[in-house]
């Protein structure tokens, strides 16, 4: 039976030039129970089948509105009723393929995939890169069994790494799993710790960064530490400790307390040692033959989504990584 909420917009919505597709419209009001109740939780309430985070990004995307009126604030109150609208875009056609690309396993099961990722790989389809990607490696090994939630270009994908960044990260195999690994990320209670190279001599054993990032004002490509309000910079920590230094440069673990974008790039960067091999946010030229940073995703760890026990996965350092601490050792660079 078709849902009663929903209708089709024959007027495309928010469509790019040449795009040709009909969106669907969720119509809802709120009843005398819910009234009161945050908007976010209303359409949870409203529509099972689809998770709060679901409904809170549809509102930052300007999909949402209440009696007429844009919603981009989840914790709105509704009133009883009102009457809720939300854009749900198409999904875009299924044109990514498996392709039969070996993975580095470190844990799976029926819900969820543990992979070491190798440097140079993509992690999602993108324009430029729709080839190649984990996410093709992850369709042609867990065949049907990849969470739906992220659409046909990332199913599975609960977070990602940088493609030059290396090491451990989890895909979803059900969408319940990937509710609870997001759940975990939006909640910054997931292991992650790094390691990295990076210019110079840390002077401190341990040090904690704590400077807000965004989207660099000038450079829309790059992030950035942005202070006071200038522009859209989020909450950003990562602690840093000292492995062992060099001349030059220093081994170091860092643990991160949030999940900014590029976060330990950029911090390091901030601080004046920039990772070795990052070109975006160090120097143009590196004396070692590198493609990309020296970071590498090492300990991952979270609640098992179906059994809630604690989990923790180490990926090895990768042989380029190990053959440049020798390098390091042996030199007085």
């Amino acid at each position: 039976m078709p849902d009663p909420h929903k209708q089709r917009i024959e007027e495309p919505y928010s469509l790019s030039e040449g795009e040709d597709r009909a969106d669907e419209l969720l119509t809802a009001r709120i009843p005398e129970q819910l009234d009161g109740a945050r908007l976010d939780a209303i359409l949870g309430t409203l529509f099972p089948d689809r998770s709060r985070s679901f409904w809170q990004n549809r509102m930052e995307e300007g999909h949402v509105t209440c009696d007429g009126a844009a919603v981009t604030k989840a914790g709105k109150k509704g009133k009883a009723g009102q009457t809720l609208q939300v854009i749900l875009p198409q999904a875009e056609p299924a044109q990514i393929l498996p392709e039969n690309i070996p993975l580095d396993i470190l844990y799976e099961d029926k819900d969820l995939i543990v992979v070491n990722k190798p440097k140079g790989m993509v992690v999602h389809p993108a324009p430029g890169h729709y080839t190649g990607t984990l996410v093709n490696a992850l369709m042609y090994h867990c065949r049907d069994s990849l969470s739906g939630i992220n659409g046909v270009l990332r199913p599975g994908i609960v977070h990602r790494i940088d493609r030059n960044t290396t090491g451990s990260l989890v895909a979803a195999k059900n969408d319940a799993a990937h509710e609870s690994l997001a759940a975990q990320f939006k909640e910054h209670s997931i292991t992650r710790s790094y390691r990295a190279i990076v210019h110079g001599r840390l002077s401190e054993d341990s040090l904690l960064i704590d400077e807000p990032i965004g989207r660099h004002p000038k450079d829309r490509k790059k992030m950035a530490v942005l202070k006071g309000s200038q522009g859209t910079a989020r909450r950003a920590v990562t602690h840093v400790r000292v492995l062992e230094r060099f001349s030059s440069f220093t081994y170091v673990e860092c643990i991160l307390e949030t999940g900014r974008t590029h976060q330990i790039r950029v911090h390091m960067s901030y601080i004046g040692h920039p990772v070795l091999g990052d070109d975006v946010y160090g120097p143009k030229k590196c004396p070692f033959r590198l493609e990309g940073q020296t970071l590498h995703a090492m300990v991952l760890g979270f609640l098992h989504p179906a059994t809630e026990e604690y989990m923790e996965f180490t990926a090895p350092l990768p042989a380029y990584f190990t053959h440049l601490l020798t390098q390091l050792r042996s030199r007085t660079v």
